[in-house]
């Protein structure tokens, strides 16, 4: 004896009729296959091989317990066409004298057929429901991934709608993560959040700027040379301070310089990144759309640094405050001078000062004439109230001038520059109804797909009916 196990049912095959087979061992190895039984199915093979007088091997059999009962059948012997084997085998249930006294509905191969459609059709029936599901959420899968691929545009009036549909929608992107702040799409993804970083470097702009505020190690030498180069008949209190102020923005140019090109690089990128995952299925238009968006971002980055640059200038040209802050934090640092005057009258070599951390090392300034140490901290303290309103200055007119520009880029700069570059020279239209080969191929696969499930649901439909 032995079994047969197929996807949905169990079949015991009893090969040779002996003293082996009882009940008790056949329903041991039923259930070792199926605890249920539910899917049980006893077949008797070889049966013309019983003897007219095998009467005790014959009530044996018709007495097997298994659930879902049991079937006779005659094996096909050497050669026999499938024609020939049914024959054979409904004459020996016919003539018989044992078997002929079986139900028909037990006998034969195709009884055995019939039978074991129908464990199988219970079977599917109870999980029908669970099919079906799986068959709908299938075809809504494949629904999803067919409206994701570019369509396939028939004229060019629908190729035009569509490509004036993605302009939109870019710049309607760029408005929501530039402008208004809004990054419902890149929740997880901080280096998208555009103005969180722009304000982080601008923090850091910041921060390099009024690095230069510190005094330094050497205390008023830097003035005093200052005071040298610009050594002429000068009234007190008129001395030049522009050489001062030349110096000071020459070394702070290099940080907003770097600034800008950090600022539209980072622009660029996030862009760039738009451009991929929402227009990538778009191939044919990625390439234009970029190089659109690299020559927008180099034309507002070499603006923006000409304005930074003038901005720069004006800052050399003239002085010029009616901050408030300037006359409160020059009377703080001016009021360091008695304590200064005083530790260079009892040669202390370090002071502390208001609006200074830590000590300031003055024992250099000893032999200096009080008249050039008067003057150098004059100009000290005059010049370091006003530079950190100069710092103070540049910041918020470089964010100012770059919220302006990030507005212009995207209400008016990056639409103009994209239609310019897709229709006089990428040919924008003509590639919209340009569909890829492998797009084609993969729509073609996803609509047979669709097919079979559908076509799979109406042949569960109608096995339910």
């Amino acid at each position: 004896m032995e079994y047969i196990k197929p996807k949905e049912s169990i079949i015991l095959s009893v090969s040779s009729v002996d003293d082996k087979l009882s009940s008790k061992w056949l329903y041991s190895m039923s259930r070792s296959v199926d605890n249920t039984e539910e899917r049980m199915l006893a077949v008797i093979t070889k049966c013309d091989q019983l003897l007219d007088d095998d009467d005790d091997v014959f009530q044996a059999l018709t007495k097997l317990k298994v659930r879902g009962g049991y079937n006779f059948v005659r094996n096909r012997i050497d050669d026999e066409t499938h024609e020939e084997a049914q024959i054979r085998e409904a004459t020996v249930f016919e003539a018989h004298p044992l078997l002929s006294k079986i139900e028909k509905a037990m006998v034969g191969i195709p009884a055995l057929a019939s039978r074991l459609v129908q464990i199988q059709l219970v079977i599917i029936l109870k999980c029908f429901p669970d099919i079906v599901d799986k068959i709908n959420e299938g075809i809504n899968i494949l629904d999803l991934e067919l409206n994701q691929l570019p369509n396939n545009f028939m004229s060019k009036a629908d190729g035009l709608v569509a490509f004036m549909h993605i302009i939109r929608s870019f710049t309607e992107t760029l408005q929501m993560m530039f402008i208004k702040g809004e990054y419902n799409e890149y929740v997880d993804f901080k280096k998208m959040h555009c103005n969180a970083r722009l304000i982080d470097m601008l923090d850091e702009f910041s921060k390099n700027l009024h690095s230069s505020v510190q005094f330094s190690e050497s205390f008023l030498v830097e003035e005093m040379q200052v005071l040298e180069e610009t050594n002429g008949i000068w009234l007190p209190h008129f001395l030049p301070h522009s050489f001062w102020i030349r110096r000071k923005m020459n070394n702070v140019s290099t940080f907003a310089i770097l600034f800008v090109k950090q600022v539209w690089s980072y622009l660029e990128i996030v862009c760039a990144r738009i451009l991929i995952d929402h227009y990538g299925d778009y191939p044919q238009l990625l390439s234009s759309m970029r190089k659109a968006t690299h020559n927008v971002m180099e034309k507002m980055k070499f603006e923006f640094m000409e304005k930074v640059v003038e901005m720069i200038e004006m800052e050399k040209t003239t002085y010029y405050t009616c901050d408030p802050d300037f006359v409160a934090s020059w009377n703080m640092l001016i009021s360091n001078r008695d304590k200064f005057m005083k530790a260079m009258c009892n040669h202390l070599e370090e002071l502390s000062m208001e609006g200074h951390d830590g000590t300031v090392n003055v024992k250099h300034l000893f032999s200096i004439p009080e008249n050039t140490r008067d003057q150098a901290f004059d100009l000290k303290m005059r010049m370091t109230a006003y530079w950190k309103i100069v710092l103070k200055r540049m910041v918020d007119r470089t964010a100012l001038r770059l919220r302006f520009m990030i507005q212009k880029v995207v209400n008016k700069e990056m639409e103009m520059e994209i239609v310019n570059e897709m229709m006089m020279h990428g040919g924008g239209i003509e590639k919209m109804s340009e569909e890829l080969s492998s797009t084609g191929k993969e729509r073609v696969r996803l609509q047979r797909s669709i097919g079979l499930f559908q076509e799979s649901k109406q042949i569960m439909e109608q096995v339910q009916v």
